[in-house]
Formats: C-alpha cells, structure tokens, sequence
C-alpha cells in the first residue's frame, strides 16, 4: 500500500527541510505545490499556462487548477510508494478533494504530521534571515548561520540585505494570516484523527526522528 504524508507547519518551522529529508529516509517523492506550478510554468503545460495567466492577473489559482495539477504529479510511476505533501492541502475543501484523489490512485492519507513552532521562536527564525546581493544569493542567519564579516557574503563578498518579507512586522502578519487560515485545515486532520503534532523547536535531527517514529507507527 502506498503511504500518504502531508506535512503542516508555518513559514519558518523547517516543514520544507523535514519533507525533503522524510522524502529521502522513506523513498517517497516530495510534492511541493510551488514547485509544481513552477515546474508546470517552465515547462509550458497546459496547467502551466493557465496558473501562469492567473498569477499574472494577481488572482489566486482556483482550487480545481491546483487539483488538476497534484492529480497529474501524484499519477506518475514514481509515486507509486507515496508521496509527503507540501502546501497543498490548505483547506478542508481541498482535503475532501485529496482524499477523492488518493482513494482513486488505491491510496489515502495515513499520517498528518504538523511542526509546531510558537510566534517567538518563528520571528527569531524568519527575521535573523540575510540574503546576499551577488549572483548566487547565498542566505545567512545572524543567529544560526552567521558570515564571518557582518553584512558581507562570505562566498563572494557582495552586500548582504534584509528581505522585506523577513521584516518583524511582515513576518508577524505572515504568522497571524498563516495560523487564521490553516486553523480549519488542522481542525478537519485532528476530527479526523490523523494529526500528529511535532515539537518543531528541538533540532533538526530530533524533529526528524520524531516525524519517522510517527510515520513507522502508522507504515
């Protein structure tokens, strides 16, 4: 049977690095929503096409777009084992829609693991972020990952700068927005009994461990 995970946690919590590294341990393939509609963009689909028009428009791509496109991704041989999601679901309407989906490809969601990271800890994170000016925009952390000259690139020496998305008060309004309209998503997992909450503050070694303890429980 092949085994389903979808990954919840918000800006910041490490849900990109963890599915990444489940996806290795567990030989599942990582489904990133946004690197699908890049993927579709670049290639000139025909989902492509139509996200790409939507994007330019300033609207938000509609949910039987975005379907249409994980449907397509989820049906290739290389998912046969599964997949860890990521990004998509965000609603329980698209939720309702994934199980549809999975119960037509013999599969369904088995675990719903959700990083949890508190607002201080997020804010620490998201706003010691620098990003270099140079080509090959290296990404640095006052705390975490310092360069060894402040505000210069250890790489290629070029200016480093503060992104306005990883500005306190950005990133504070990214967390509230985030939190408001994933609350029903996490509701619908937990009712259903398929959220598993992870403590998103210990290492990243540690959250891994917890995520595979948690994944061989349900395998």
């Amino acid at each position: 049977m092949p085994i389903y995970l979808v990954l919840i946690g918000l800006p910041g919590a490490g849900k990109g690095t963890q599915a990444a590294i489940l996806s290795k341990q567990k030989s599942l393939v990582h489904v990133s929503s946004g690197d699908l509609f890049r993927d579709n963009i670049k290639r000139q689909t025909e989902l492509g096409k139509q996200v790409e028009a939507i994007l330019k428009s300033g609207a938000l791509v509609p949910d039987d777009v975005t379907i249409a496109m994980v449907r397509e991704r989820l049906s290739r041989p290389d998912c046969e084992a599964g997949a860890v999601l990521d990004g998509f679901p965000r609603t329980p309407a698209q939720a309702e829609a994934l199980n549809k989906m999975l119960g037509e490809l013999g599969g369904r969601v088995n675990l719903v693991p959700y990083i949890k990271v508190g607002e201080p800890a997020l804010v620490e994170r998201l706003t010691g972020r620098w990003t270099c000016k140079g080509p090959g925009q290296h990404v640095y952390h006052l705390k975490f990952n310092p360069p060894k000259v402040a505000g210069v690139c250890d790489a290629d020496g070029a200016e480093l700068f503060q992104r306005p998305d990883d500005q306190e008060e950005t990133v504070k309004k990214r967390i509230a927005e985030y939190l408001r309209n994933t609350a029903p998503l996490i509701e619908h997992y937990r009712q259903a009994g398929l959220l598993v909450e992870i403590d998103g503050e210990q290492a990243i070694e540690q959250v891994t461990g917890q995520l595979l303890a948690a994944v061989e429980a349900v395998s």
